[in-house]
């Protein structure tokens, strides 16, 4: 579903280049499950970016879905991540002044989709939103909001979910319900899931948990591995 060859990504800066993928391989089987793990800028967040086409990688090789992402213009880009890649993250990024039914429905619109309201619909009740559509993202707690926006990420039935941080902003019990959720609509839907935390209980529900560190994969392991342990 995803395969990186040798990722690079270096930004300029004042004091000169700023390294911060140094050489990615990894390839993401369909339907795998793959938690992201590492400290605070070990790349996690820029290595998700590269695989919606959101980042353009500096050198190296990348292909979601059988796309060569490298071979897309923005435009090429945005329709892709249209079609093919749902994204969570932490702060819900959702439109204040769009009710949480319009807020699921823009990219069925983006995608000119003359049946994006009776999707956006059935996607929050999904979620068990179906009673809340008509409220704005303000009139809702944060566990709704995170999934008024995993519903508008899922809605276009990506193949490929990113999720970051997700739970980032929500307290534990929230939180939990929502990665619950999650899992069931990933299983469900048979999309491939990579997920972005720093909690190792919920990298451990995953299929295999990839550790960065400074700008590398610093090792790969299912989560019943030892702790450390390399493949």
């Amino acid at each position: 579903m995803v395969a990186l060859a040798d990722v690079h990504v270096t930004l300029a800066s004042a004091a000169g280049p700023v390294n911060i993928l140094r050489g990615i391989d990894l390839s993401i089987a369909p339907h795998q499950r793959v938690g992201l793990v590492g400290p605070s800028g070990s790349g996690k967040t820029t290595l998700m970016m590269v695989m919606a086409g959101l980042e353009r990688p500096t050198a190296g090789h990348i292909a979601v879905a059988g796309q060569d992402l490298s071979a897309l213009n923005e435009d090429g880009l945005a329709r892709f991540r249209r079609d093919r890649v749902g994204i969570v993250f932490q702060s819900f990024h959702l439109i204040p002044t769009m009710t949480a039914l319009e807020n699921v429905a823009v990219p069925l619109e983006f995608a000119r989709r003359t049946d994006a309201f009776d999707l956006a619909a059935a996607e929050l009740e999904a979620v068990g939103l179906g009673h809340r559509t008509s409220h704005y993202p303000s009139q809702l707690s944060g566990g709704e909001q995170q999934r008024v926006a995993l519903a508008r990420a899922l809605v276009v039935e990506p193949g490929l979910l990113l999720a970051d941080e997700p739970t980032g902003n929500l307290d534990g019990d929230t939180g939990a319900k929502v990665i619950a959720l999650m899992f069931d609509l990933v299983a469900q839907r048979g999309a491939t899931l990579v997920l972005i935390t720093h909690d190792p209980a919920l990298a451990g529900r995953c299929d295999r948990v990839v550790r960065m560190a400074d700008g590398r994969i610093d090792g790969t392991a299912s989560p019943e591995a030892t702790h450390g342990q390399h493949h």
